[in-house]
């Protein structure tokens, strides 16, 4: 729930989030896609239309259509160094288009970071095609992929 609307946001408890969560998806708004392996919910990667999160950059142009953000991985302890961001961020790509998604954005960092990293790293974007249009802040960039 980092991104999304989300009233008194820093006192809200971890219950308060569930709930918000679960009501989104209630209402049939995509939040996201859940990775398992053996038997286990192993990851998950926030994709969803821009227009469902609040403000990603300092540029963003709402009047756009059709533009949907990778905004939050996480992959379990136990799954970690195994490729599966990775293959988070394709299964991610493939839904957003399959879902109507004109445009991807995602805001990343550099390996370096020292906050933002569960946005995924630049590295990961750019090997699958995505280009850079900006910042988002003095860590995060925007980077946008187009088919």
């Amino acid at each position: 729930m980092a991104w999304r609307q989300l009233e008194n946001r820093e006192h809200a408890s971890n219950d308060e989030r569930r709930r918000a969560m679960m009501a989104l998806i209630e209402a049939g708004t995509p939040v996201g896609i859940v990775a398992h392996a053996e038997g286990k919910t192993a990851g998950w990667c926030s994709v969803a239309p821009r227009e469902t999160y609040r403000k990603l950059s300092q540029g963003q142009d709402d009047s756009e259509a059709g533009v949907w953000s990778i905004v939050c991985f996480y992959v379990s302890r136990a799954s970690r160094g195994r490729g599966l961001a990775s293959a988070l961020l394709d299964a991610a790509i493939d839904h957003a288009f399959a879902k109507g998604a004109r445009t991807i954005e995602a805001y990343p960092v550099d390996q370096a970071s020292p906050s933002y990293r569960f946005m995924g790293f630049r590295e990961m974007f750019v090997a699958r095609g995505f280009h850079e249009i900006g910042m988002a802040g003095s860590r995060r960039h925007v980077m946008r992929l187009e088919r």
